[in-house]
């Protein structure tokens, strides 16, 4: 056991500063991407035309290999976490892009048409209505993506030691040591587990009218399904 957490001393982390340094590489692109999906998918909501070409260039990008990526950008900016960070984020619009729309687009029409009457302009309807009521379609967006970049992260070991948990399976093959490769992979899959139920947790508090459990939606009496509309406008009129 004590073999498992035994960091061989090229990589300049012990366990605990590679998972650190895993999360930082991981979750940073996450961020970035819905920081530019939001918006994006905001465009796209409005200008119905402009979605089909810029979900085919997110599904094209997403195609590209990681490593093409790294190619192309280790020439501008090095062996540096930003080379493995760049192309993440990428990725994560093909996910975030669409999972925003679709939840936006689910808006029910006379929704917008209350907040439009209670003077809502188009950012702050977008703001404080749509996006509220789309948080369950966003945030199943984010477990996709949060999950893929977990596990996307390990590639960057191939550009000097960047795939933070990752670099413990080229250590695994030099050193003749097995059980890197398996603190690797196990810890990868662990973390994204966890990343994966925090999201759902996330997902439960911001959206308490949505029913937690068939028991639960049942014993408040003839399964109706509250609609999430009210709160968000009775949140957004205060």
């Amino acid at each position: 056991m004590n073999r498992f957490f035994d960091i061989p001393s090229d990589l300049q982390h012990d366990w605990l500063g590679l998972i650190g340094l895993h999360l930082r590489e991981a979750l940073l692109p996450v961020l970035a991407g819905l920081l530019l999906a939001l918006p994006l998918a905001q465009l796209c909501v409005r200008l119905r035309w402009l979605y089909p070409p810029v979900l085919w260039a997110t599904t094209v990008l997403y195609a590209i290999p990681s490593l093409a990526f790294f190619v192309v950008l280790i020439d501008y900016t090095g062996q540096t976490e930003l080379t493995v960070m760049i192309p993440l984020t990428i990725y994560t619009l093909m996910v975030l892009v669409p999972a925003i729309v679709d939840g936006v687009r689910s808006v029910p029409q006379e929704t917008l048409a209350a907040a439009t009457a209670m003077g809502f302009g188009p950012v702050r309807r977008y703001a404080q209505v749509q996006l509220p009521i789309a948080v369950p379609a966003i945030i199943a967006g984010l477990r996709v993506a949060t999950v893929s970049s977990i596990s996307l992260v390990s590639v960057g070991m191939l550009i000097g030691n960047q795939g933070a948990l990752g670099n413990l399976l080229h250590d695994a093959q030099i050193y003749n040591r097995p059980e890197l490769a398996w603190n690797s992979v196990l810890t990868s899959a662990a973390l994204a587990v966890l990343a994966d139920v925090l999201l759902v947790v996330v997902r439960v508090l911001l959206t308490p009218w949505m029913p937690t459990g068939r028991s639960g939606g049942r014993s408040r009496g003839a399964g109706v399904r509250p609609d999430p509309a009210v709160p968000a406008l009775e949140d957004a009129a205060r």
